[in-house]
């Protein structure tokens, strides 16, 4: 886990770097340790620091929110229910309605109620395992996101979520998406026009460098963590890596095993891509997408991309190839010899 961090720590300053000269306003940092990453938000201007506070009050406000394991958190008040409906805020309703679609979208990729899965793989609490065949089969009853009902309460702010008892929300999927997407309006309301923050692997920009030209947002190598693939020059949007590089383990038997839980099969995810970016306009929609990307596979991956829209993707390959879609042709600049670059269209 500190090696993590420390990796996590190195790519944002690789990040932020380039960018602190650029333009005339003076460049306010901060960093934080929240929802089990390392985070860097940088902001431009006068109003940078009043600007930071808020995105920070933001962040830990839904950090405390979302945590599964906190008895005062939405979350666990909703997995530990007993199937009676609980009040939740519009933002926990903004994540379940943005995963849902996904959900129906993917032919059931993307599943908020994998969390019993996630625990029995050890990925909650650092004690790894390799669940047996059997409670992989009994866990597998209790993953069915069409199962959890959600109804909008008077004034529209608040709703009333149901989760059948047994089953277990995590918004591991969706959490960081959201908690950029809101640090970022929080931002906006304080009066920052130029900002950029990397909430692991996280990115969400506000307007564009103070000098007028586009944020240079770099995509790690998932063969080798310390460098990267390639680089997007892209102006005010979320971007989003998933992989099973993050965060794995190996067996007894030297197998890896990554975090991202495929819910078709209740085991990790292994269909050849390696890592998935997703470039969206949302937040929480990108976050939602590259982990769903990740699970689909390539072919999938494409047909979701090719059928639905809405969003620009690079999805890395374990056989060297880097997949852009045709939006980000002109975004995506290649940066390691070692990979080949194919255009989705």
């Amino acid at each position: 886990m500190k090696l993590q961090r420390a990796l996590c720590l190195l790519l944002s300053l690789c990040l932020f770097l380039p960018l602190a000269a650029c333009g005339d306003s003076e460049a306010h940092n901060r960093q934080l340790f929240a929802m089990d990453t390392v985070m860097s938000l940088t902001a431009y201007g006068k109003n940078g620091e009043s600007g930071l506070d808020s995105a920070i009050g933001v962040i830990n406000s839904l950090d405390a929110m979302l945590d599964p394991e906190s008895g005062s958190s939405e979350i666990y008040k909703l997995n530990h229910s007993g199937g009676e409906g609980v009040a939740i805020s519009g933002q926990v309703a903004e994540m379940i309605r943005t995963a849902y679609s996904v959900y129906e979208l993917s032919g059931g990729a993307l599943d908020l109620t994998i969390y019993p899965l996630i625990k029995a793989w050890g990925f909650v609490d650092a004690n790894y395992r390799v669940p047996t065949e059997e409670e992989i089969e009994s866990l597998m009853e209790k993953v069915d996101f069409s199962r959890v009902s959600m109804t909008a309460l008077s004034g529209g702010e608040t709703y009333l979520v149901t989760v059948p008892d047994g089953m277990e929300l995590s918004f591991a999927s969706v959490a960081k998406g959201c908690a950029s997407k809101y640090a970022v309006s929080a931002l906006r309301s304080a009066g920052v026009e130029s900002a950029i923050l990397s909430l692991g692997g996280n990115v969400q920009t506000l307007g564009v460098k103070p000098d007028g030209s586009n944020w240079n947002i770099a995509i790690q190598d998932p063969e080798n963590t310390e460098s990267y693939t390639g680089i997007l020059s892209l102006g005010e949007c979320a971007v989003v890596t998933s992989g099973g590089y993050q965060r794995y383990f190996y067996s007894e038997d030297n197998v890896r095993y990554s975090h991202i839980i495929d819910p078709a099969t209740g085991m990790p995810a292994d269909n050849g891509i390696l890592s998935a970016t997703v470039v969206a306009q949302d937040g929480v929609l990108a976050d939602a997408l590259s982990t769903t990307m990740c699970v689909l596979g390539e072919d999938a991956a494409k047909e979701y991309y090719l059928t639905n829209g809405g969003f620009e993707m690079v999805l890395i390959t374990d056989d060297g190839r880097v997949l852009v879609t045709y939006g980000l042709m002109d975004a995506f600049e290649l940066a390691n010899a070692d990979y080949t670059v194919e255009i989705i269209r």
